[in-house]
């Protein structure tokens, strides 16, 4: 899979933006201490802007910018072929080349670029509000690389959205025996209670993820 399988499999902006705020919910009722987490998301990342991002501590990270644009999406792979520490310091010709104007500013947002200011980038996908469909550049892939671009590994729980899939990713990563309907309550952003909480981690209280749910925009029953 690569991007071009990405963006015919994605959801809308709104459905991706759930599923982020879900993922995100989910791994901090999972892993209460923060540096352990895969999945995070900021509803005040900057102004007018929103971003979810995913790091799995081995070098593998993707970022999503929501914003009044649109929506903007930027993956690295660090064994990726096509990363550009491999390829004479600069992206792979053709991920970044086609990024419209009203996104721009984000491929050379530090926090997405190196010491140097090259993008960290393996896989780039952006859908403009007026767009119908999720877009990404003209792209000469490797031919002899099972995952050239990462977005297998990067991007597999935003496009199987399904429960099953995110229980066996956790019950994987945390180790754990991971409660599937409660899964599918936060896949639906079911407002967060303390029986949801519990029937996740029975170690956690609903006061100490009240940062996270803030951070996130979670619903909470009030």
């Amino acid at each position: 899979m690569t991007v071009y399988d990405v963006a015919r499999r994605l959801p809308g902006i709104p459905g991706l933006r759930d599923l982020c705020r879900s993922l995100a919910m989910l791994d901090a009722i999972l892993s209460p201490e923060w540096e352990n987490r895969y999945h995070s998301f900021d509803a005040a990342w900057a102004e007018g802007e929103e971003m979810a991002s995913m790091r799995n501590g081995s070098g593998d990270e993707y970022s999503i910018v929501f914003s009044p644009a649109g929506a903007y999406i930027r993956g690295f792979g660090h064994e990726s072929p096509m990363s550009p520490y491999g390829h004479d310091g600069e992206p792979w010709p053709g991920v970044i080349d086609e990024v419209p104007e009203v996104f721009k500013a984000l491929v050379e947002e530090p926090a997405f670029t190196d010491e140097y200011g090259v993008p960290v980038v393996t896989a780039c996908l952006w859908r403009r509000t007026t767009d119908d469909r999720w877009r990404h550049g003209t792209i000469g892939f490797p031919s002899d690389h099972p995952d050239s671009d990462a977005a297998t590994s990067l991007f597999r729980l935003l496009v199987d959205r399904s429960p099953e899939a995110f229980q066996r990713f956790a019950e994987d990563h945390y180790e754990v025996s991971v409660d599937l309907a409660a899964v599918s309550a936060v896949y639906a952003l079911r407002p967060l209670d303390q029986e949801l909480v519990s029937s996740l981690n029975e170690e956690v209280t609903l006061t100490e993820l009240a940062r996270d749910i803030s951070e996130t925009g979670y619903p909470q029953v009030h």
